[in-house]
């Protein structure tokens, strides 16, 4: 066990840091922002006026995109339905609406592709979590992904050798910000919750974090820690250089 100092607030007995991807480790905002263009933009040729009512609900207003929005931290299914649900107002049944909603969501990543150049880590993330794996503490990625989207970002940004758990929405039902999922992580690295220690970028994060009892729950927007909500964690950060390893 270690002492894991967070900006300011350290945090003692701890075996684990858990991070999110998008937002935390995974730079993907114009990515997203993007593919949620393409999505509105998909359904909007077969049901004109769905698009900008759509761009809106995904989160995005014209080249910004919100970082607490549905896009962002809500999982595929979560923004696949809320696409449907649009539809649906149309007129369309209910089954018309999740076909027309998925095919486009299919056919948005052949436009759309995910890699290293088109959603790249943060600058000094491959740095920090070397640092950090070299002092011995289990590392793991917990994202609203599906897990095989975590594995593929893990693959493609070289951050294999840091991670013991690469982790993600499950077909199980398991999804942020259920603590159920924050357990089952746990248990995947073989530690309790109280010694572990969550950074995340999202109200999701830190609310499933909390829920579960984790040991530290610590808020990230890059570049400007200040505009993490206080009262929902126990500390604020601006990159992932402010964690650090005090002691075993």
């Amino acid at each position: 066990m270690v002492t894991v100092q967070c900006g300011t607030t350290q945090f003692n007995g701890i075996e684990a840091i858990i991070f999110d991807k998008d937002g935390t480790l995974e730079h993907s905002a114009n990515y997203l922002r993007e593919l949620a263009q393409k999505r509105s933009r998909l359904i909007d040729a077969q049901i004109p006026g769905v698009g900008e009512p759509l761009l809106m609900a995904f989160g995005v207003q014209g080249d910004s995109l919100d970082p607490q929005g549905l896009m962002t931290v809500g999982s595929r299914k979560e923004n696949e339905i809320a696409a449907a649900a649009y539809i649906a107002e149309t007129g369309r049944s209910w089954a018309e609406a999740r076909a027309i909603a998925h095919q486009a969501f299919e056919d948005s990543h052949q436009y759309v592709p995910r890699n290293a150049q088109t959603s790249p880590c943060f600058p000094g993330v491959r740095s920090a979590l070397e640092s950090l794996a070299a002092t011995g503490i289990a590392l793991g990625v917990l994202s609203a992904a599906v897990t095989v989207e975590v594995q593929e970002f893990v693959r493609y940004a070289e951050l294999q050798p840091f991670f013991a758990l690469e982790l993600g929405h499950e077909d199980d039902g398991l999804a942020k910000p259920d603590p159920a999922l924050y357990l089952k992580a746990c248990g995947l690295l073989n530690v309790a919750p109280e010694r572990t220690v969550m950074v995340g970028d999202s109200a999701f994060d830190w609310q499933m974090a909390r829920a579960a009892g984790a040991g530290g729950v610590v808020g990230i927007c890059w570049g400007n820690g200040a505009a993490v909500p206080r009262e929902s964690v126990d500390s604020a950060i601006a990159s992932l250089a402010e964690i650090t390893i005090l002691a075993a």
